[in-house]
């Protein structure tokens, strides 16, 4: 993972890398709530802002404020033209998106696949991307780097993906075939684990500093952890696969394969199945299941809404989280199932690990693991804002 602020680098570029993250993370300030928010004096933080206008990393206004008696305080936002390229390769379709240091979603387009992608393809997608929105709505924007969210194990150090089973791909070292293909910096990571970070820095659990995050895709199910307000990655970076573990199943009417894994259990395939679907984006998904009147799917909501149920009653009983935020088709079946899975994770739960549990749709949505990309993508910029621009 990129680093972090650290006032290791020296009092300007600590200062400069706060500024920058503040503006990045929570939006338009005024000058005035920088210096109540760092502590700086008004002359330091005029002068830090006047450097991050000066390498185009922030853009400053004075707001207009009708019947105001005297100049407001300017107002500091991060530039929509510095971008993060974001990719989410799937089995059934690529997602790629430029998200501006404003966290603004500058384009975005989803490119469904005809057969699994091969590292090769997503390279060259991703290149050929690029090259058409240089020559329109990126014309006049910098790529700061790319940052792609993988469904299977990576090892971040250097963005090998060791194991990304749907995909078919193994020790493949992506970050470097995309470095080279676009001669653009380039970060790899689980997605699980980028949906983590983004959910928890601008989602369901901002403000929450101890999360468990599973994420529900086309690959099956992966998750993430947000331990103290960090995340955690594990040993080799491979923590969060909550989707590789059984869930313990009391009804057999409730089981689909006989020893069968978390991910095998709570299926997308077998809800798109039970919609009568070859393929959907997740919004379409939704949709579908929320409008079938049809008692077959309502039984195969209800049933994967209790397989999940005891899945997540172990993790809490592990982990003993404040909030469990569930992501993609999860994230439907816990609008659907509220209740039910609440209930579920109570009876199963240690009381007192589940007394104060909140489980959360994902409030990201369908962006929330290019979000996610595109935090990994900007992580060395903003740790070093000197450097970096």
């Amino acid at each position: 993972m990129p680093t972090q602020p650290s006032p290791a680098l020296g009092t300007r570029p600590h200062n400069l890398a706060l500024l920058l993250r503040l503006v990045h993370e929570n939006g338009a300030q005024s000058r005035a709530a920088l210096t109540e928010q760092t502590g700086l004096n008004r002359s330091t933080i005029a002068d830090l802002v006047a450097e991050l206008v000066r390498r185009g990393l922030v853009d400053e206004r004075i707001p207009d404020v009708p019947g105001r008696v005297g100049r407001p305080s300017p107002v500091v936002t991060a530039s929509a033209r510095v971008v993060a390229i974001a990719v989410n390769p799937e089995v059934d379709a690529i997602e790629i998106a430029a998200i501006g240091l404003d966290r603004s979603i500058v384009l975005r387009e989803r490119l469904p696949n005809e057969t699994v992608p091969t590292p090769d393809a997503v390279v060259s997608t991703i290149a050929e991307r690029i090259v058409a929105w240089r020559e329109g709505a990126l014309a006049a924007a910098r790529i700061a780097a790319i940052g792609v969210a993988v469904p299977g194990l990576v090892r971040t150090s250097d963005g090998v993906v060791r194991n990304a089973p749907h995909l078919g791909w193994t020790d493949v070292p992506l970050a470097d075939l995309v470095r080279s293909a676009t001669a653009s910096a380039a970060f790899v990571d689980n997605d699980a684990t980028l949906g983590a970070i983004a959910e928890h820095r601008y989602g369901a659990g901002r403000g929450i500093d101890d999360v468990v995050y599973l994420n529900g895709g086309a690959s099956g199910i992966g998750g993430g952890l947000i331990i103290h307000g960090k995340p955690v990655a594990g040993a080799g970076g491979y923590a969060g696969e909550f989707g590789q573990n059984r869930p313990r199943i009391s009804a057999d009417a409730d089981r689909r394969t006989r020893d069968g894994v978390l991910e095998a259990e709570v299926s997308r395939r077998l809800l798109l199945d039970a919609v009568g679907l070859d393929s959907a984006d997740d919004e379409t998904l939704a949709a579908e299941l929320s409008e079938s009147d049809s008692p077959v799917v309502a039984a195969e909501i209800t049933r994967q809404a209790h397989v999940l149920a005891s899945a997540l009653a172990n993790a809490v009983n592990v982990l003993n989280p404040a909030l469990v935020v569930l992501g993609g088709f999860l994230a439907t079946l816990a609008d659907l199932r509220a209740d039910q899975i609440v209930d579920d994770v109570t009876a199963l739960a240690m009381s007192e690990s589940a007394e104060a549990l909140e489980i959360r749709p994902a409030a990201l949505g369908a962006d929330r693991l290019l979000i996610g990309a595109a935090e990994l993508a900007f992580a060395d910029l903003l740790a070093d804002p000197g450097e970096r621009s």
